[in-house]
C-alpha cells in the first residue's frame, strides 16, 4: 500500500522546512502547508484546512504567530478534530517550553484521539541569523527583556530531526520530548560567543517589555503580534526554562548539537558581516 502524505503546517518556518526537507530525502510523499504552497493552508482562513489535510496520514503541526497567541488553542482544537475526521493518524506538534498557552494547546492534540508527539522547544539557535534577532545582530545591539536569565538554546536542526523520526518511526507516540542544547547560556555570553565569531562587536542590552515591543513595532512587526511576543519572551525569560532537559537524547539517542558549532557555521557563510 502508498505511504500516505505528511502534511507539514508552517512548511516555510525555520522547522518546518527543514522537517519537510528531511522526509522529501527519504523519498517520502509531503504536502507542504503554508500560504504559498498549493493547495494553500492558512490558519487565519478555516476554509483551507481541509483541502490541505486531505489524503493525509500525519500532520506536523507549528502555529503562526505562536501557541501564546489569543485564540491558538481554539484553532488549534478545530485543526485536530477536522484532522482527525479527514484520516490523519498521527499528529506532531511544536510546543513552547514554559509557556501555559502552549500546555492548553498540547492537552488538546493529546485527547485529539491521533497518535500524538509533542515537540517542546523555546529559544532556536537560527533566531540569531535566519529569525528576528538577526537585524539587530547585523546593527551590533541585541535587545531583549530577558535581564541575565540562561536559556539553554537549540538548535532548528536538533529539532527538525525530532520531529521527522516522530512523523515516520515507531515508538514515539505518545511521547513528549523537551528539547534543549547541551547547555546554557545568557543573552550576553551568546552574544559574545558571536562576536568572536564574526569578528564584529555584538552586545546584549536588557529592555522592557514595553519597550521590546516598541521596538518590533518599529521594524514593522504588527501591533497585538508585537506585544504577543514581547510578553511572552518577558513571561518565559524569568527563569523558568533555565535548566537542561533530555528530549534530544531519548527521541534519537545522540546529544543535542552545542551553539559554538552552529556559530562557527554561520560565521563562515558571511551573513553576519551585513
Amino acid at each position: 500500500m502508498a505511504e500516505k502524505t505528511t502534511l507539514i503546517i508552517g512548511s516555510t518556518g525555520k522547522t518546518g522546512r527543514r522537517v519537510e526537507a528531511r522526509l522529501r530525502e527519504r523519498g517520502l510523499p509531503v504536502r507542504a502547508g503554508s500560504r504559498s504552497a498549493t493547495p494553500p493552508f492558512d490558519w487565519a482562513d478555516p476554509a483551507t484546512w481541509e483541502p490541505a489535510l486531505r489524503g493525509a496520514g500525519a500532520a506536523y503541526v507549528t502555529y503562526y504567530p505562536d501557541l501564546a497567541a489569543p485564540g491558538a488553542s481554539d484553532a488549534i482544537r478545530a485543526l485536530a478534530a477536522l484532522a482527525v475526521d479527514s484520516g490523519v493518524r498521527r499528529l506532531v506538534l511544536l510546543s513552547g517550553r514554559g509557556e501555559p498557552e502552549a500546555a492548553a494547546a498540547e492537552r488538546v492534540i493529546q485527547e485529539s484521539g491521533a497518535e500524538w508527539t509533542i515537540v517542546r522547544a523555546s529559544w532556536f539557535f537560527q533566531n540569531f541569523d535566519e529569525g528576528h534577532l538577526l537585524e539587530p545582530v547585523l546593527g551590533g545591539t541585541i535587545a531583549l527583556p530577558a535581564g541575565d536569565v540562561a536559556e539553554p538554546f537549540v538548535d532548528a536542526e536538533d529539532i527538525a530531526d525530532v520531529a521527522a523520526a516522530a512523523l515516520t518511526g515507531d515508538g514515539h507516540a505518545g511521547q513528549v520530548y523537551e528539547v534543549t542544547g547541551p547547555r546554557l547560556l545568557t543573552f550576553a555570553e551568546a552574544a559574545a560567543e558571536i562576536s568572536r565569531a564574526a569578528g564584529r562587536e555584538v552586545r546584549y542590552v536588557p529592555v522592557s517589555a514595553d519597550g521590546y515591543a516598541s521596538m518590533l513595532m518599529e521594524y514593522g512587526v504588527p501591533e497585538m503580534e508585537a506585544e504577543v511576543l514581547a510578553g511572552m519572551f518577558a513571561e518565559i525569560l524569568d527563569g523558568r526554562n533555565a535548566h537542561l532537559a533530555d528530549g534530544v537524547r531519548r527521541a534519537l539517542g545522540r546529544e543535542p548539537r552545542d551553539f559554538a558549532g552552529y556559530v562557527s557555521a554561520v560565521a563562515a557563510t558571511g551573513v553576519w558581516k551585513g
